[in-house]
C-alpha cells in the first residue's frame, strides 16, 4: 500500500525548544516552511488548532493559494462553529485548494482549553457532539436537496449548501484519540484514525481497537492509520543521541522559563492519550528500534511528543516497523521546524519510500504466484 508523510504547517517559528521570533501568523515563514515540505517529498501538512492561535482555515487558504501540490490536513474543533457553517467553510477551502483538503475533527481532551472558547460540555458529551457534527458535515457536503436535522446538540430546517467540494463524494475525515469513546466515534466516522507514537506492541493493540470499533459500527471498510513522532536525526548514532539529550534539556528549560515562579508542574493530563504517554515513559526510556520517551515525559505527555532517535537509516527502519503493522500515514515534526523538515525529507523519506516500494512489489509478486498456483490446481481438477 502507498505510504504518506504528514508534516506541520506552523505559522510561526517557535517550538518546545525555541522561543518564537516571528508574529503568531507570519506570512513569509508560513509559506517558507510549507515550501520546504513540498520541495522535499512530504505529502501534506497539518494546520493545528489552539484557543487563541491563528485561525487555521484562513491560514490554510493562504497556503493553498500559493502552492500547487502540498495537501492540507485542517484541524477543527466542533465547539467553535455551527456544522452547516463549517461544511461551507471546508467545501470552499477544498475549492481553493483544488481538492487537497482533509479535515481533522478534534473533540478536545482538556476542559480548561475547551472552556477558553466557551465549551463547557463534559468529555462524553463532547464525543457525542462530535459524532453528530461530523454526520451533519458529511451530509452537507453531499446532499443536493434541502434537509432538516434535530439531534442532541443541533437543530435546523431546510439547509442546502450552494458550494460543494471538488473531491467526490467528499473530503476525507480524520480523527484521533485513545479512549473508548474516541475509538467508538472515530471507528464509526473516520477515514483516517490518528495515533501518537507508542511502542509497536501498544500501537498494534490500538489499531485492533480501531478496527473493532469500525466493525461494531457496521462498516465494511476500516480507517487508515496515522501515527505521529518527533524525529531526532544526525549523521551518526552518537551524534543523534547527543542531540536528543540536548533537546530534552532545552524542553525542560523552556517549560521552566514559561512557568511563573511558585506555580507547580501541570497535574496529570485529562486525556487518555497523554496519560498513556506518561505511563509508557515511566515504564522505560527506550523501546523497539528507536522510540525514546524522555521528550514526552519532559512535556507532561503533551500531544505528539515521543521521539525516534538515530541516523536517518535507523529512523527510516523504525518507521517501516510501523508500516508493517498497517500504518500508512507517518506524521513527523522536528524541534527546529524548518531545518528538520528539510533534513527529514532529504534523508529519511526516500529510504522509507524505496523500502515500501520493495515490500509492495514483493507482495504483488507473491499474490501473482498464489493466483497462478490456484489456477493450476483448478485446471488439474477440471481435467481429472
Amino acid at each position: 500500500m502507498p505510504v504518506e508523510f504528514l508534516g506541520i504547517a506552523a505559522t510561526g517559528d517557535g517550538s518546545e525548544t525555541t522561543a518564537r521570533t516571528t508574529a503568531a501568523f507570519d506570512r513569509d515563514y508560513t509559506l517558507r516552511l510549507a515550501r520546504a515540505h513540498e520541495d522535499h517529498g512530504w505529502d501534506r501538512v497539518l494546520f493545528a488548532y489552539g484557543a487563541g492561535a491563528p485561525e487555521p482555515a484562513a491560514a490554510a487558504a493562504f497556503l493553498a493559494s500559493h502552492l500547487d501540490r502540498l495537501q492540507i490536513l485542517l484541524a477543527h474543533r466542533p465547539n467553535v462553529s455551527y456544522p452547516t457553517f463549517a461544511a461551507k467553510t471546508f467545501a470552499t477551502l477544498d475549492r481553493i485548494s483544488d481538492g487537497r483538503l482533509t479535515v481533522h475533527f478534534i473533540t478536545g481532551g482538556n476542559d480548561h482549553e475547551q472552556q477558553r472558547e466557551g465549551d463547557f460540555l463534559t468529555k462524553d458529551q463532547r464525543y457525542e457532539r462530535t459524532r453528530e457534527y461530523i454526520g451533519i458535515v458529511k451530509k452537507a457536503w453531499t446532499s443536493r436537496e434541502p434537509f432538516d436535522h434535530e439531534g442532541p446538540h443541533y437543530r435546523f430546517n431546510d439547509f442546502v449548501s450552494d458550494v460543494f467540494p471538488v473531491q467526490q463524494p467528499r473530503p476525507g475525515v480524520s480523527f484521533g484519540g485513545s479512549s473508548d469513546a474516541a475509538y467508538a466515534a472515530g471507528g464509526a466516522e473516520a477515514d483516517v484514525y490518528c495515533l501518537w507514537g507508542e511502542p509497536l506492541a501498544r500501537t498494534a493493540e490500538q489499531i485492533e481497537r480501531v478496527r473493532e470499533a469500525a466493525r461494531a459500527a457496521g462498516r465494511t471498510d476500516v480507517p487508515r492509520i496515522q501515527v505521529a513522532f518527533r524525529p531526532i536525526i544526525a549523521p551518526t548514532e552518537a551524534l543523534a543521541w547527543e542531540k536528543a539529550h540536548r533537546t530534552v534539556a532545552a524542553i525542560r528549560a523552556r517549560r521552566g522559563a514559561d512557568r511563573p515562579e511558585g506555580v507547580p508542574e501541570a497535574v496529570t493530563p485529562e486525556n487518555t492519550g497523554s496519560r498513556r504517554l506518561i505511563e509508557i515513559a515511566e515504564a522505560g526510556e527506550r523501546y523497539d528500534r528507536a522510540l525514546w520517551t524522555p521528550t514526552a515525559a519532559a512535556t507532561g505527555g503533551a500531544g505528539n511528543s515521543n521521539a525516534l532517535v538515530g541516523t536517518p537509516e535507523t529512523v527510516a527502519q523504525a518507521l517501516l516497523d510501523y508500516y508493517d503493522l498497517g500504518v500508512d500515514i507517518l506524521s513527523a515534526r522536528g524541534y527546529h521546524l524548518l531545518d528538520d523538515a528539510i533534513d527529514f525529507g532529504r534523508y529519511v523519506i526516500p529510504i522509507v519510500r524505496e523500502e515500501v516500494a520493495k515490500r509492495d512489489a514483493a507482495k504483488a509478486g507473491a499474490a501473482r504466484a498464489e493466483r497462478a498456483e490456484r489456477d493450476r490446481h483448478q485446471l488439474i481438477a477440471a481435467q481429472a
